[in-house]
């Protein structure tokens, strides 16, 4: 029986930067994941939700930004986040026909402890990203539901499964299984030590392009499954990037595009029809939605600090690529379709 480890069980070490403990976005103090997997006949779905702290998000938000790299997606309030700067909801990962019914639910979370949204403030400006996991899970049944959204974010925690799980359950990388993945750096400036984590939502690629550490392993691929390779690529990618690192909204836009370095390293071409959108925040500081005085200070970085920022999300993403792949296990779903591991060749490859 073929084990899945992650990528560095394997003695795959991408990049050069050390990595978090847990080599995770959880890495950062306060973030959690949870997820929800739904797996029964031909229905593979699910939630997976990334907590960025254990208070009152509305209450006190989190600087935030988020990037396009190509918008063949139907995420739901990153204009907001772009406007504002700011995160205050949970983000939520599900798949495309689910974005509405996940985002209803969100809604419904934030409600319960917060009395005051729609009555005696604003609404509330809720956070769901997604990917098309057609290719195994029969999408138009939308079975997603507000419980799974409340279970999800109940389930969240600092050690949280990868691989074919919450949102990650029916996805394809690269031909192969893809799903859930993550990793971390940890950065030093002045003295101080920074963190960042990436999550990753991998559904992208053809299995010919496919890079693994440097090296163009797509063709001995797609030689071992005998497949034909000339669909054209329609899937997608959320990075999802958390950081402790003081920075300004602006800047945190910049260092965010940088995981488009690391995408390309395994092989994206970012297509027409790929959704490859990232998402950022920082715990440095939070923004009281209700502050006791107008003038608010910010603690960030001079720009040129900003470099190792950039080279810590570059190796995360691709490092949690890989991670999304080597952990996923084999799953058969709608139609009888098969998606395989990049673990069950790992060891002809590597």
């Amino acid at each position: 029986m073929t084990k899945y480890y992650r990528a560095r069980d394997r003695q795959i070490e991408i990049g050069k930067l050390s990595t978090g403990p847990k080599n995770r976005i959880t890495d950062i103090d306060g973030v959690t994941v949870g997820h929800v997997t739904i797996q029964e006949d031909s229905i593979n779905t699910g939630v997976t939700a990334i907590v960025p702290h254990q208070g009152n998000l509305f209450k006190e938000k989190v600087v935030a930004a988020s990037h396009v790299l190509n918008g063949f997606g139907k995420t739901i309030g990153t204009v907001q986040i772009n406007e504002l700067g700011t995160l205050e909801t949970p983000i939520l990962l599900t798949n495309t026909l689910s974005v509405g019914n996940c985002s209803t639910g969100l809604i419904k979370y934030m409600l319960q402890d917060n009395p005051e949204i729609g009555r005696t403030t604003g609404t509330i400006n809720p956070v769901v990203a997604e990917c098309n996991d057609m290719y195994l899970n029969d999408i138009r049944q939308m079975v997603i539901n507000d419980n799974h959204v409340f279970e999800a974010i109940k389930n969240a925690k600092v050690d949280f499964d990868e691989g074919a799980v919450g949102a990650g359950t029916g996805m394809r990388c690269f031909g192969l299984k893809g799903g859930i993945g993550s990793a971390s750096r940890v950065i030093e400036i002045e003295g101080d030590t920074y963190t960042f984590g990436v999550l990753v939502l991998s559904n992208f690629g053809h299995l010919d392009d496919f890079i693994l550490d440097g090296k163009k392993v797509g063709k001995p691929l797609t030689k071992m499954q005998q497949k034909q390779t000339s669909e054209k690529d329609k899937g997608s990618i959320i990075i999802i990037v958390g950081t402790d690192m003081p920075m300004t909204g602006r800047q945190l836009q910049r260092v965010i595009k940088r995981c488009g370095v690391g995408l390309s390293r395994t092989g994206s071409k970012m297509g027409h029809g790929s959704g490859d959108l990232v998402i950022g925040f920082s715990t440095a500081q939070t923004i009281a939605h209700q502050p006791q005085k107008k003038k608010q200070s910010l603690e960030f970085y001079y720009e040129e600090e900003l470099d190792k920022a950039f080279h810590a999300v570059s190796e995360s993403t691709e490092e949690a690529i890989l991670n999304s792949m080597l952990t996923a296990h084999t799953t058969s779903g709608r139609e009888g379709r098969t998606l395989f591991s990049l673990s069950e060749y790992i060891d002809f490859l590597i």
